[in-house]
Order: structure tokens, then C-alpha cells, then sequence
């Protein structure tokens, strides 16, 4: 049943945003609900295997099945959603997996480390600057052990069939409700880079770094679109002003904006990724950057399993 659900599943829903400053301004503004596009693993309030990490993992998922893989291995930090979801698709659909981890090992579990252990996925840990070696290498290191039936993801799972997969989700809100803003959190760029390869060249693709000084992204994403549709739309750009310090990192502002947009349109936001990319859009409709009678959609990638991480 997963694997249909997988492959059949509907469009993810688009909701309209009611607030007096988008009627002061002349916008129409709307949120792609990815954050519904969600398969639970286990009994979890917020599931791990939503989302953008749905949308990147399908296509490795089907490659991995046709393949016949025994298992799953990738990297990532303490807190991360792509190490949450590969963990939760490993249980739902049948998969070993390994997780090579920055840092560690940690006496006690994050809560995002304890659900990817309850899910079955080995912990291996490696010392940062080993890690960082690995990233430049390609991912390619013998001395990992690593299990030849496995498939091996990058951190952030960007790769090829990861854009396929990211590139449906401008399909769909294509058909949807088009728009001439498409705002979007970005980690290591492959869910914009996708979403560029799928939209034409007439609305404007706005990324919201979580890591602070993301400037550095646009080439890494001009790279992949390239890579993908060199006929795909150049018309975007990213807004470096909201990461909050850095990556994984909030203050009360962040907070206090979370806590009242969900008081008031019933969305709940993370403090990494999307809480920090809402913030800076309706700081800049505050600015008056967006011309009136403009349409917004802003995507919703979820990432909500981040939240449990939260005092």
C-alpha cells in the first residue's frame, strides 16, 4: 500500500491566505500544503517522510526497488530532516539503513537521532572536518564499510531523481493555481533547483537560506538546473537576510511569529527552515516588495519533525 500511495497520491493541497496587510496591499497569497504530503513511519505527531524529503527520496526510492538494493545509507547533521525521512522510508517501505552522522557520538539522542534509531537505522558517527572531507569527495570513501547493496545518498539528498521528483511539485501547483512569486526554504538547494527545471521563465523563484552567509547557493542551484533543463527559467534569487544567525539556530522573534501564524491561519511552521522563510516573506510584503496585485505562493516543505527539537 505505501508503494501506491507513493505513486498515486494526490496533488498536495493549495489554501489562500486571509490577512488584513495582503487586502491593504492588492495580494493574493497562497501555501502549498506539502507539509500533508505525508506517510507516518511510526506513531509520531509529526511525520518524518513528508514533504520535500517525499518529493527528493521517490525516484531513489523506485531506483532502489528496480535496482534491488538491500538498503539505504546517507549523511547528515544531528538535527536533520533528510536523516529523519531516509530512516522512516527505510521502515516503511522495506529498506536497511545506515546514517553517517557529523559529530558524535552523543551520550543521549536528539530527538530527531532517537526516532531515526527507532526506525532501525544504524548510527555511525565521524568527526566534522572527516565529514567535511567526505562532502568534497563526492560521498566516495572506502574506509566507510559500506554494505555494497546499499544506495548511497548525498547530505540533503540532492541528486538527479531527487530534482525529478522536485520538479513535479511545480507541475502540480502549475495546475493549480499559477503564480508571480514562488517563495521557498532552501537546505542545500536541490528542492528550488527542481522547482526551477519545471516553471517557465516568467515568475520570479525566491530562496530563503537556512544556513546564514547561503549566498554561495545560487551557483551550486544554477548548477543543477543546468545539469537538468539548461532551458529552464534564470529568473530568481535569494534572500540571505533571514537565517536567524545560522542553520538550526532561532531567537523569540522566530518563535513568537510561529506561535501567531499558526494562532491565526492554523499552519504550524518550523524553526529551521520554514518558520524562518515565512518570517522574511511577510517581512518583505511589510517593505512593500511585491507589486500590488501580485499572486505569491509560498511552499510549505515541511520539515515539521524538526519542531520536537523545540524547548
Amino acid at each position: 500500500m505505501s508503494w501506491d500511495m507513493l505513486l498515486g497520491h494526490r496533488p498536495s493541497p493549495l489554501e489562500a491566505l486571509r490577512d488584513p496587510i495582503l487586502d491593504d496591499l492588492g495580494l493574493r497569497v497562497f501555501v502549498k500544503r506539502d507539509d500533508l504530503l505525508a506517510i507516518p513511519a511510526l506513531d509520531e505527531r509529526f511525520p518524518a517522510f513528508s514533504g520535500n524529503k517525499w518529493r527528493k527520496l521517490k525516484y531513489n526510492l523506485l531506483e532502489a526497488r528496480s535496482l534491488g538494493y538491500e538498503g539505504l545509507l546517507s549523511y547528515g547533521g544531528a538535527y536533520s530532516n533528510h536523516i529523519a525521512a531516509v530512516a522512516a522510508a527505510g521502515r516503511i517501505f522495506g529498506f536497511k539503513t545506515i546514517g553517517i552522522i557529523r559529530g558524535g557520538p552523543y551520550p543521549t539522542l536528539n530527538p530527531t537521532l532517537d526516532f531515526a534509531h527507532r526506525c532501525g537505522m544504524q548510527l555511525r558517527y565521524l568527526e566534522p572536518a572527516a565529514f567535511k572531507m567526505l562532502r568534497n569527495a563526492g560521498w566516495q570513501d572506502s574506509t566507510l564499510d559500506v554494505p555494497c547493496s546499499y544506495l548511497t545518498l548525498p547530505e540533503g539528498g540532492s541528486n538527479d531523481r531527487a530534482l525529478q521528483g522536485c520538479a513535479e511539485l511545480g507541475l502540480e501547483i502549475l495546475s493549480q493555481t499559477p503564480a508571480d512569486y514562488y517563495c521557498i526554504s532552501c537546505g542545500t538547494g536541490g528542492t528550488i533547483a527542481g522547482l526551477c527545471t519545471s516553471l517557465g521563465d516568467t515568475p520570479v523563484i525566491m530562496g530563503f537560506p537556512a544556513l546564514r552567509n547561503g549566498g554561495f547557493l545560487l551557483g551550486d542551484i544554477k548548477d543543477w538546473i543546468e545539469k537538468n533543463n539548461p532551458a529552464a527559467q534564470r529568473n530568481l534569487r535569494l534572500e540571505t537576510a533571514y537565517a536567524f544567525a545560522g542553520y538550526g539556530r532561532w531567537d523569540n522573534r522566530l518563535l513568537e511569529f510561529m506561535h501567531d501564524f499558526h494562532q491565526q491561519h492554523g499552519i504550524l511552521l518550523d524553526q529551521v527552515y520554514t518558520g524562518k522563510m515565512f518570517f522574511g516573506v511577510f517581512d518583505l510584503i511589510r517593505q512593500g516588495q511585491f507589486p500590488r496585485g501580485a499572486t505569491i505562493c509560498i511552499i510549505h516543505t515541511g520539515g515539521l519533525q524538526g519542531r520536537n527539537g523545540l524547548p
